[in-house]
């Protein structure tokens, strides 16, 4: 029997201190204006004061605020003086309900060993703003007799449909006139390609015959045979002067090809090494002509 109500007194005594926790827990919560729109972002202030010996948890993000929507949580250091502590936070919500009135009370979560104590403040109301005026029984207009522009809408099928008739007319004139453009079009290339090689041929003929040597002479039959290429898609640089003789089928032109290359491997000038140029230049231009001609054909 002793044993019994040795344990009814400790019972006792264990709700009598948790109720002496629980007093000690002073929690105040309020909304920082009386009144917002619908879905405005308004803050509502939750405070605790307790003993420092104590273990206070807030609520955070996965609280259930009462069909209000949370937003933002803003915490502050807490303060402790004579063994009291003071803490708040501001949590931010936003009111989507058409109730004119709405009333929350957020708790605060004193920690024990095995369980936890909610302590709550007054609710605070939170009034609903209505921001439409009612619709007067009798409309009012005003009389307005000035122009006002009205933009007009983008035609966009008009737009398609010139789209699609500029490329009907394009593909029209390809197949009519397309052959004739591109042959132009290539001749006036090779004639630019041609003016562009007489201006550095000239210079080219120039420097050998003031200054002949090794290096004046291989640029003269390298610009030569460069621009020989060019015109037929044949490779010129890598044939041999007696190669490039044979398949132009002008044996008279070897003769030529020699006394320009005896400045390269002899150090030796003819006299008559302008006329070897201007019969490399003949022939280029018998090319060029060749070329020009069958553009012509094909328009």
């Amino acid at each position: 029997m002793g044993k019994y109500l040795f344990l009814y007194f400790i019972g006792c005594f264990s709700i009598i201190c948790s109720s002496a926790h629980a007093q000690e827990v002073q929690v105040d919560g309020y909304f920082l204006k009386d009144s917002a729109k619908l879905g405005e972002r308004v803050g509502y202030v939750l405070k605790a004061r307790y003993h420092a010996s104590l273990d206070i948890l807030f609520p955070d993000s996965t609280y259930n605020f009462g069909g209000m929507e949370f937003l933002e949580k803003q915490t502050f250091t807490s303060t402790t003086q004579d063994s009291i502590t003071l803490d708040s936070a501001v949590y931010y919500l936003s009111n989507f309900s058409l109730d004119p009135t709405r009333r929350i009370s957020l708790p605060v979560y004193e920690v024990l060993r095995y369980d936890s104590i909610s302590h709550f403040p007054e609710e605070a109301l939170l009034g609903l703003v209505l921001t439409i005026d009612e619709i007067p029984e009798g409309l009012s207009f005003q009389e307005n007799n000035s122009y006002l522009k009205v933009p007009m809408g983008f035609n966009y099928p008009r737009l398609i449909l010139l789209g699609l008739l500029s490329i009907g007319i394009l593909v029209a004139l390809y197949f009519l006139f397309g052959k004739k453009l591109m042959s132009m079009w290539l001749v006036y290339l090779e004639r630019k390609k041609r003016k562009r090689f007489l201006e550095r041929w000239k210079n080219a003929k120039r420097t050998l015959l003031e200054q002949p040597s090794l290096q004046s002479a291989d640029e003269l039959l390298g610009l030569w045979k460069s621009y020989m290429e060019s015109l037929t898609g044949k490779p010129f640089r890598e044939w041999t002067s007696t190669e490039i003789a044979q398949h132009l089928a002008l044996p008279d032109l070897l003769r030529d090809f020699r006394k320009i290359e005896l400045v390269i491997y002899a150090d030796k000038v003819e006299d008559d090494i302008p006329v070897s140029c201007e019969k490399l230049r003949e022939v280029s231009t018998e090319i060029f002509e060749d070329k020009i001609n069958k553009y012509h054909v094909h328009e």
